[in-house]
């Protein structure tokens, strides 16, 4: 479907940030909830394995297997700061943070309790999770350096456009956020771990693929931001917010 075939839905009522202070919103907290079960189901599950598949013209690619779901989440945040503003979108990446380190402390301590004399599943535990707490601590800092630098491009995109042309925020946040967060995350998470060639192999074909999943997903974002914007009768711009990344306040 063409982009331009996609409209904004009519009769929003365009405010700054600062105006959805006090006010319900109706949906803002299960896309708080769904974007910390994506990231952290994401890096539990996906981020350790690097997977192979053959592909017609490219041939064998090789791939972090979290790429397949982990995407979502960046759509997502494109979607909470579009619809409820980048101090909404903060305070998100906030709480995915505050997931992630639990999740990773869960993950140590779980590996570190001595199992029963009777228990062989061990050693299968220690190999998922045993690298658990540093890939954690790469994903974390990755993740919390990417969004907000996506959330940032986003915001400030979207008062240049005047609100207009939204493929070109969230392609364009996308490029900017998902290049900080590979930069971050494989070098730290897998140097000494992986190949060094496998690590940088990984990087590239990932933040490429991260960016394609965004092109494809496109006329899905507008389809929901759509969705999302309606429902909540608002089209936030943020023309007068401050756009510290350490604060958690609305």
């Amino acid at each position: 479907m063409d982009i331009a075939e996609i409209d904004e839905p009519a009769g929003l009522k365009a405010v700054t940030a600062d105006a959805l202070a006090g006010r319900q919103l109706r949906y803002y907290d299960f896309a708080m909830a769904a974007f910390a079960v994506i990231l952290i189901c994401s890096n539990l599950i996906g981020a350790g394995k690097p997977a192979q598949l053959t592909v017609p013209v490219l041939g064998t690619v090789t791939f972090g297997a979290g790429i397949l779901f982990f995407p979502l989440g960046y759509v997502l945040g494109d979607v909470l700061t579009e619809v409820y503003g980048f101090a909404r979108a903060r305070r998100v990446v906030w709480v995915g943070f505050g997931a992630s380190v639990f999740a990773a402390a869960m993950a140590w301590v779980v590996v570190s309790l001595p199992p029963a004399p009777d228990w062989a599943g061990q050693a299968a535990l220690a190999e998922v999770f045993g690298q658990v707490p540093r890939i954690f601590v790469a994903s974390i800092l990755a993740f919390w350096a990417g969004e907000m630098a996506n959330a940032f491009v986003l915001a400030r995109m979207k008062v240049w456009t005047e609100g207009r042309m939204l493929w070109t925020r969230t392609i364009g946040s996308t490029v900017v956020g998902q290049g900080v967060d590979s930069l971050i995350f494989y070098p730290l998470a897998f140097l000494g771990v992986w190949e060094t060639g496998l690590v940088v192999q990984v990087l590239v074909t990932n933040y490429l693929l991260k960016v394609l999943w965004e092109i494809v997903l496109t006329p899905v974002t507008y389809r929901v931001i759509a969705w999302f914007k309606a429902a909540e009768g608002i089209d936030v711009f943020d023309t007068a917010t401050d756009f510290t990344p350490f604060a958690t306040r609305v």
